[in-house]
Protein backbone atom coordinates (compact mmCIF):
# COMPACT_ATOMS: atom_id res chain seq x y z
CA UNK A 1 0.00 0.00 0.00
CA UNK A 2 1.56 3.26 -0.75
CA UNK A 3 0.29 6.79 1.06
CA UNK A 4 -0.19 9.74 -2.17
CA UNK A 5 -0.64 13.61 -0.67
CA UNK A 6 -4.09 15.10 -1.83
CA UNK A 7 -3.65 17.56 -4.20
CA UNK A 8 -5.23 19.62 -1.42
CA UNK A 9 -2.83 19.55 0.80
CA UNK A 10 -4.70 16.83 2.96
CA UNK A 11 -2.86 13.52 2.77
CA UNK A 12 -5.40 10.55 1.87
CA UNK A 13 -4.28 7.75 1.73
CA UNK A 14 -4.78 5.73 -2.17
CA UNK A 15 -4.65 2.08 -2.23
CA UNK A 16 -3.28 0.36 -5.51
CA UNK A 17 -4.01 -3.60 -5.54
CA UNK A 18 -2.67 -5.95 -8.20
CA UNK A 19 0.76 -6.32 -10.05
CA UNK A 20 2.51 -2.94 -10.41
CA UNK A 21 2.18 -1.08 -13.70
CA UNK A 22 5.27 -2.40 -15.49
CA UNK A 23 6.08 -2.39 -19.09
CA UNK A 24 5.30 -6.19 -19.55
CA UNK A 25 1.73 -5.66 -18.31
CA UNK A 26 1.38 -2.90 -20.83
CA UNK A 27 2.48 -4.41 -23.88
CA UNK A 28 -0.27 -6.75 -23.96
CA UNK A 29 -1.00 -11.08 -24.18
CA UNK A 30 2.25 -12.77 -23.87
CA UNK A 31 4.05 -14.64 -26.69
CA UNK A 32 2.23 -17.87 -25.54
CA UNK A 33 -1.05 -16.81 -26.16
CA UNK A 34 0.04 -15.95 -29.43
CA UNK A 35 1.31 -18.71 -30.73
CA UNK A 36 -1.73 -20.15 -29.16
CA UNK A 37 -4.40 -18.24 -31.36
CA UNK A 38 -1.74 -19.32 -34.55
CA UNK A 39 -2.08 -22.79 -33.64
CA UNK A 40 -5.95 -22.41 -33.83
CA UNK A 41 -6.26 -20.85 -37.11
CA UNK A 42 -3.69 -22.82 -38.54
CA UNK A 43 -6.05 -26.28 -37.28
CA UNK A 44 -9.08 -24.72 -38.27
CA UNK A 45 -7.81 -24.06 -41.79
CA UNK A 46 -6.76 -27.39 -42.21
CA UNK A 47 -10.02 -28.76 -41.23
CA UNK A 48 -12.36 -27.12 -43.17
CA UNK A 49 -9.58 -27.80 -45.80
CA UNK A 50 -10.04 -31.66 -45.11
CA UNK A 51 -13.93 -31.38 -45.27
CA UNK A 52 -13.90 -29.57 -48.54
CA UNK A 53 -11.45 -32.72 -50.13
CA UNK A 54 -14.11 -35.36 -48.48
CA UNK A 55 -17.02 -33.60 -49.74
CA UNK A 56 -15.41 -33.59 -53.66
CA UNK A 57 -14.52 -37.27 -53.09
CA UNK A 58 -18.26 -38.39 -52.19
CA UNK A 59 -19.75 -36.51 -55.24
CA UNK A 60 -17.30 -38.14 -57.26
CA UNK A 61 -18.49 -41.37 -56.15
CA UNK A 62 -21.49 -40.49 -56.62
CA UNK A 63 -21.25 -39.37 -60.13
CA UNK A 64 -21.64 -43.01 -61.24
CA UNK A 65 -24.39 -44.12 -59.28
CA UNK A 66 -26.53 -41.24 -60.72
CA UNK A 67 -25.60 -41.53 -64.21
CA UNK A 68 -26.97 -45.30 -63.50
CA UNK A 69 -29.99 -43.86 -62.77
CA UNK A 70 -30.59 -41.63 -65.58
CA UNK A 71 -29.83 -43.86 -67.82
CA UNK A 72 -32.27 -46.60 -66.23
CA UNK A 73 -34.91 -43.70 -66.49
CA UNK A 74 -34.23 -42.61 -69.36
CA UNK A 75 -37.37 -43.48 -72.10
CA UNK A 76 -36.41 -44.68 -75.77
CA UNK A 77 -37.41 -42.59 -78.65
CA UNK A 78 -40.46 -43.67 -80.42
CA UNK A 79 -37.78 -44.72 -83.60
CA UNK A 80 -35.48 -46.51 -81.00
CA UNK A 81 -38.97 -48.34 -79.51
CA UNK A 82 -40.08 -49.57 -83.26
CA UNK A 83 -36.09 -50.73 -83.79
CA UNK A 84 -36.19 -52.39 -80.83
CA UNK A 85 -39.35 -54.24 -81.31
CA UNK A 86 -38.24 -55.18 -84.56
CA UNK A 87 -35.23 -56.93 -83.13
CA UNK A 88 -37.02 -58.98 -81.28
CA UNK A 89 -39.28 -59.88 -83.36
CA UNK A 90 -36.77 -61.82 -85.88
CA UNK A 91 -36.80 -64.88 -86.57
CA UNK A 92 -34.88 -67.30 -83.97
CA UNK A 93 -32.31 -68.43 -86.36
CA UNK A 94 -31.14 -64.94 -85.96
CA UNK A 95 -28.55 -65.40 -83.70
CA UNK A 96 -25.07 -63.92 -82.86
CA UNK A 97 -23.73 -67.43 -81.67
CA UNK A 98 -24.85 -70.75 -80.54
CA UNK A 99 -23.77 -74.12 -78.08
CA UNK A 100 -20.55 -73.28 -76.65
CA UNK A 101 -19.84 -69.95 -78.28
CA UNK A 102 -23.40 -68.63 -76.74
CA UNK A 103 -22.42 -69.79 -73.63
CA UNK A 104 -19.52 -68.01 -73.57
CA UNK A 105 -21.10 -64.82 -74.94
CA UNK A 106 -23.58 -64.89 -72.96
CA UNK A 107 -21.29 -65.21 -69.69
CA UNK A 108 -19.35 -61.93 -71.36
CA UNK A 109 -22.72 -59.97 -71.39
CA UNK A 110 -22.70 -58.15 -67.64
CA UNK A 111 -25.86 -57.93 -65.83
CA UNK A 112 -27.66 -54.61 -65.72
CA UNK A 113 -26.98 -52.24 -62.94
CA UNK A 114 -29.31 -51.06 -59.96
CA UNK A 115 -31.62 -52.90 -57.67
CA UNK A 116 -34.10 -55.30 -60.20
CA UNK A 117 -38.02 -53.84 -59.82
CA UNK A 118 -40.64 -56.07 -58.92
CA UNK A 119 -43.39 -56.30 -61.42
CA UNK A 120 -46.91 -55.09 -59.63
CA UNK A 121 -49.84 -58.21 -58.83
CA UNK A 122 -52.01 -59.27 -61.94
CA UNK A 123 -55.37 -60.27 -61.34
CA UNK A 124 -57.83 -62.07 -64.55
CA UNK A 125 -61.05 -61.06 -62.73
CA UNK A 126 -61.91 -58.37 -65.31
CA UNK A 127 -62.76 -61.54 -67.69
CA UNK A 128 -65.66 -63.86 -67.51
CA UNK A 129 -65.26 -68.12 -65.83
CA UNK A 130 -64.39 -68.77 -69.83
CA UNK A 131 -61.85 -65.76 -69.95
CA UNK A 132 -60.07 -67.41 -66.89
CA UNK A 133 -60.16 -70.61 -67.56
CA UNK A 134 -58.57 -69.86 -71.17
CA UNK A 135 -56.33 -67.49 -69.59
CA UNK A 136 -55.64 -70.31 -67.12
CA UNK A 137 -54.91 -72.69 -70.01
CA UNK A 138 -52.37 -70.38 -72.35
CA UNK A 139 -50.38 -69.95 -69.49
CA UNK A 140 -50.03 -73.71 -67.95
CA UNK A 141 -48.95 -73.90 -71.50
CA UNK A 142 -46.61 -71.48 -71.86
CA UNK A 143 -45.10 -72.53 -68.23
CA UNK A 144 -44.86 -76.43 -69.33
CA UNK A 145 -43.83 -75.70 -73.07
CA UNK A 146 -40.70 -73.39 -72.11
CA UNK A 147 -39.81 -74.56 -68.95
CA UNK A 148 -42.13 -77.67 -67.91
CA UNK A 149 -38.84 -78.90 -66.80
CA UNK A 150 -36.81 -76.19 -65.29
CA UNK A 151 -36.92 -75.77 -61.76
CA UNK A 152 -39.55 -73.88 -59.49
CA UNK A 153 -38.25 -70.49 -59.86
CA UNK A 154 -37.83 -70.92 -63.94
CA UNK A 155 -41.37 -72.06 -64.17
CA UNK A 156 -42.70 -68.79 -62.18
CA UNK A 157 -40.33 -66.36 -63.88
CA UNK A 158 -41.82 -67.79 -67.46
CA UNK A 159 -45.26 -66.93 -66.04
CA UNK A 160 -43.92 -63.83 -65.03
CA UNK A 161 -42.40 -62.62 -67.95
CA UNK A 162 -46.09 -63.51 -69.79
CA UNK A 163 -48.14 -61.14 -67.65
CA UNK A 164 -45.08 -58.66 -67.99
CA UNK A 165 -46.00 -58.27 -71.37
CA UNK A 166 -49.61 -58.18 -71.08
CA UNK A 167 -49.33 -54.91 -69.70
CA UNK A 168 -46.69 -53.35 -71.58
CA UNK A 169 -47.56 -51.74 -74.55
CA UNK A 170 -45.30 -53.44 -77.13
CA UNK A 171 -47.90 -56.45 -76.69
CA UNK A 172 -51.15 -57.91 -76.97
CA UNK A 173 -53.53 -56.89 -73.84
CA UNK A 174 -54.64 -60.80 -72.81
CA UNK A 175 -52.39 -63.61 -71.77
CA UNK A 176 -53.65 -66.06 -74.82
CA UNK A 177 -52.64 -62.83 -77.51
CA UNK A 178 -49.18 -63.03 -75.45
CA UNK A 179 -48.65 -66.67 -75.74
CA UNK A 180 -49.59 -66.86 -79.14
CA UNK A 181 -48.28 -63.85 -80.95
CA UNK A 182 -47.30 -64.57 -84.62
CA UNK A 183 -48.62 -68.03 -84.20
CA UNK A 184 -50.28 -67.64 -87.97
CA UNK A 185 -47.09 -65.40 -89.13
CA UNK A 186 -43.73 -66.22 -90.25
CA UNK A 187 -41.89 -66.20 -86.67
CA UNK A 188 -43.69 -66.71 -83.39
CA UNK A 189 -42.83 -65.08 -79.60
CA UNK A 190 -43.30 -68.84 -78.46
CA UNK A 191 -41.59 -71.84 -80.36
CA UNK A 192 -44.19 -74.67 -78.90
CA UNK A 193 -47.23 -72.40 -80.74
CA UNK A 194 -45.50 -73.48 -84.44
CA UNK A 195 -43.89 -76.10 -84.19
CA UNK A 196 -45.58 -78.82 -83.25
CA UNK A 197 -45.62 -79.51 -79.25
CA UNK A 198 -49.16 -78.76 -79.15
CA UNK A 199 -49.88 -82.09 -80.65
CA UNK A 200 -48.57 -84.33 -78.12
CA UNK A 201 -49.94 -85.41 -74.92
CA UNK A 202 -48.47 -83.91 -71.76
CA UNK A 203 -46.30 -85.21 -69.11
CA UNK A 204 -49.33 -85.57 -66.21
CA UNK A 205 -47.14 -84.52 -63.23
CA UNK A 206 -45.10 -81.88 -65.57
CA UNK A 207 -48.39 -80.58 -66.53
CA UNK A 208 -50.30 -80.29 -63.35
CA UNK A 209 -47.22 -78.39 -61.52
CA UNK A 210 -47.51 -76.10 -64.82
CA UNK A 211 -51.01 -75.82 -63.96
CA UNK A 212 -50.44 -74.43 -60.22
CA UNK A 213 -47.63 -72.10 -61.54
CA UNK A 214 -50.27 -70.79 -64.06
CA UNK A 215 -52.77 -70.73 -61.56
CA UNK A 216 -51.11 -68.91 -58.80
CA UNK A 217 -49.30 -65.89 -61.41
CA UNK A 218 -52.90 -65.08 -62.68
CA UNK A 219 -54.00 -65.29 -58.74
CA UNK A 220 -51.45 -62.52 -58.19
CA UNK A 221 -48.33 -63.73 -56.96
CA UNK A 222 -45.30 -62.20 -58.33
CA UNK A 223 -41.56 -63.71 -59.33
CA UNK A 224 -39.58 -61.16 -57.79
CA UNK A 225 -36.43 -62.34 -59.38
CA UNK A 226 -36.82 -61.36 -62.79
CA UNK A 227 -38.63 -57.90 -61.95
CA UNK A 228 -40.18 -56.59 -65.27
CA UNK A 229 -38.91 -58.91 -67.14
CA UNK A 230 -40.47 -59.31 -71.28
CA UNK A 231 -38.05 -61.43 -72.69
CA UNK A 232 -35.67 -64.96 -72.45
CA UNK A 233 -34.10 -67.16 -74.13
CA UNK A 234 -31.72 -70.58 -73.60
CA UNK A 235 -28.57 -70.54 -72.08
CA UNK A 236 -26.97 -72.14 -75.40
CA UNK A 237 -28.36 -69.41 -78.15
CA UNK A 238 -27.11 -65.90 -77.99
CA UNK A 239 -29.74 -63.91 -79.97
CA UNK A 240 -29.08 -60.53 -81.97
CA UNK A 241 -31.36 -58.49 -79.22
CA UNK A 242 -29.62 -59.76 -76.64
CA UNK A 243 -26.93 -56.87 -75.73
CA UNK A 244 -29.57 -54.56 -76.85
CA UNK A 245 -31.94 -55.14 -74.14
CA UNK A 246 -30.93 -54.94 -70.13
CA UNK A 247 -29.63 -58.81 -68.48
CA UNK A 248 -31.44 -58.81 -65.25
CA UNK A 249 -31.46 -62.52 -64.35
CA UNK A 250 -30.43 -66.13 -64.78
CA UNK A 251 -32.71 -68.97 -63.29
CA UNK A 252 -31.99 -72.55 -64.65
CA UNK A 253 -30.97 -72.62 -68.65
CA UNK A 254 -33.00 -69.44 -69.10
CA UNK A 255 -31.84 -65.72 -69.13
CA UNK A 256 -34.36 -62.85 -68.69
CA UNK A 257 -34.39 -59.33 -70.22
CA UNK A 258 -36.13 -56.13 -69.55
CA UNK A 259 -36.58 -53.55 -72.43
CA UNK A 260 -33.85 -51.04 -71.70
CA UNK A 261 -34.01 -47.56 -69.70
CA UNK A 262 -37.76 -45.93 -68.81
CA UNK A 263 -39.43 -48.08 -71.25
CA UNK A 264 -38.66 -51.46 -68.80
CA UNK A 265 -38.86 -49.62 -65.77
CA UNK A 266 -42.65 -49.97 -63.65
CA UNK A 267 -44.00 -47.06 -64.96
CA UNK A 268 -44.02 -48.18 -68.54
CA UNK A 269 -46.51 -51.19 -67.78
CA UNK A 270 -49.88 -49.42 -68.10
CA UNK A 271 -51.41 -51.60 -70.58
CA UNK A 272 -54.64 -52.44 -69.12
CA UNK A 273 -55.82 -56.33 -69.30
CA UNK A 274 -58.40 -56.67 -72.12
CA UNK A 275 -60.52 -59.27 -69.96
CA UNK A 276 -61.18 -61.20 -72.74
CA UNK A 277 -59.01 -64.46 -73.84
CA UNK A 278 -59.29 -66.09 -77.63
CA UNK A 279 -56.75 -68.90 -78.49
CA UNK A 280 -55.86 -67.75 -81.68
CA UNK A 281 -54.96 -71.10 -83.34
CA UNK A 282 -58.45 -73.42 -82.73
CA UNK A 283 -61.88 -73.39 -80.87
CA UNK A 284 -61.63 -76.68 -79.22
CA UNK A 285 -63.07 -75.55 -75.84
CA UNK A 286 -61.88 -75.89 -72.47
CA UNK A 287 -59.82 -78.46 -71.28
CA UNK A 288 -60.77 -80.50 -68.30
CA UNK A 289 -58.88 -80.04 -65.75
CA UNK A 290 -58.08 -83.38 -64.82
CA UNK A 291 -57.02 -84.40 -68.49
CA UNK A 292 -54.31 -82.35 -70.27
CA UNK A 293 -54.98 -84.61 -73.18
CA UNK A 294 -57.83 -82.81 -74.46
CA UNK A 295 -56.62 -79.50 -74.30
CA UNK A 296 -55.24 -79.87 -77.83
CA UNK A 297 -56.48 -80.41 -81.47
CA UNK A 298 -55.67 -83.15 -83.90
CA UNK A 299 -52.36 -82.77 -85.57
CA UNK A 300 -54.33 -81.67 -88.92
CA UNK A 301 -56.08 -78.54 -87.45
CA UNK A 302 -52.77 -76.93 -86.94
CA UNK A 303 -51.20 -74.61 -89.39
CA UNK A 304 -49.16 -76.03 -91.80
CA UNK A 305 -45.88 -74.33 -90.87
CA UNK A 306 -43.53 -76.41 -93.82
CA UNK A 307 -42.36 -75.41 -97.37
CA UNK A 308 -44.32 -76.94 -100.11
CA UNK A 309 -41.07 -78.82 -101.29
CA UNK A 310 -40.02 -80.05 -97.76
CA UNK A 311 -41.63 -84.04 -97.52
CA UNK A 312 -39.39 -85.12 -94.90
CA UNK A 313 -40.68 -87.11 -92.33
CA UNK A 314 -44.14 -87.24 -93.92
CA UNK A 315 -46.06 -90.45 -94.64
CA UNK A 316 -48.86 -90.64 -97.22
CA UNK A 317 -52.09 -92.56 -95.21
CA UNK A 318 -54.29 -92.70 -98.40
CA UNK A 319 -51.67 -95.79 -99.77
CA UNK A 320 -52.57 -97.57 -96.36
CA UNK A 321 -49.32 -96.46 -94.75
CA UNK A 322 -49.94 -96.27 -90.89
CA UNK A 323 -47.35 -94.02 -89.04
CA UNK A 324 -46.06 -96.17 -86.13
CA UNK A 325 -43.51 -93.13 -84.26
CA UNK A 326 -43.70 -94.65 -80.71
CA UNK A 327 -44.18 -91.97 -77.99
CA UNK A 328 -41.64 -90.90 -75.61
CA UNK A 329 -43.71 -92.76 -73.12
CA UNK A 330 -43.57 -96.05 -75.03
CA UNK A 331 -39.76 -95.87 -74.79
CA UNK A 332 -39.39 -96.47 -70.88
CA UNK A 333 -35.56 -97.36 -70.60
CA UNK A 334 -34.56 -93.81 -72.39
CA UNK A 335 -37.33 -91.67 -70.65
CA UNK A 336 -36.50 -93.02 -67.92
CA UNK A 337 -33.02 -91.80 -68.04
CA UNK A 338 -33.91 -88.04 -69.47
CA UNK A 339 -36.53 -87.22 -66.31
CA UNK A 340 -34.06 -88.73 -63.43
CA UNK A 341 -31.28 -86.23 -65.00
CA UNK A 342 -34.08 -83.56 -64.76
CA UNK A 343 -35.44 -85.34 -61.31
CA UNK A 344 -38.48 -86.32 -62.39
CA UNK A 345 -40.93 -88.53 -60.89
CA UNK A 346 -40.90 -91.39 -63.78
CA UNK A 347 -43.93 -93.18 -61.92
CA UNK A 348 -46.41 -90.09 -62.10
CA UNK A 349 -45.55 -89.46 -65.68
CA UNK A 350 -45.57 -92.56 -67.71
CA UNK A 351 -48.92 -93.95 -65.15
Amino acid sequence: MIARPSPHGDPAPVIHTGAPDTPQNAAGPSGAMLWIIVAVGIFAVLVVFGLYLAINEIRSRSTPQKDVVAERMAMPDLAQRRVLVALTHEPQTEVLSKGEAAVEGNNRLPFAQGKVLSAAPFSVARADDAGRQRAELCMTQAVYYEAGFEPPAGKRAVAQTVLNRVRHPAFPHSVCGVVYEGARQPVCQFSFTCDGALARKPASSAWAEARAVARAALGGYVEKSVGTATHYHADYVLPRWAPQLAKIARIGAHIFYRWPGGWGMPRAFSQRYAGVEIVPLFDGGIAGKNDPAIDYPPVAALPERRADNDLGGRVDVSKGWTPNIPAPTQSSGALARIYAAQSVNVAGVTQ
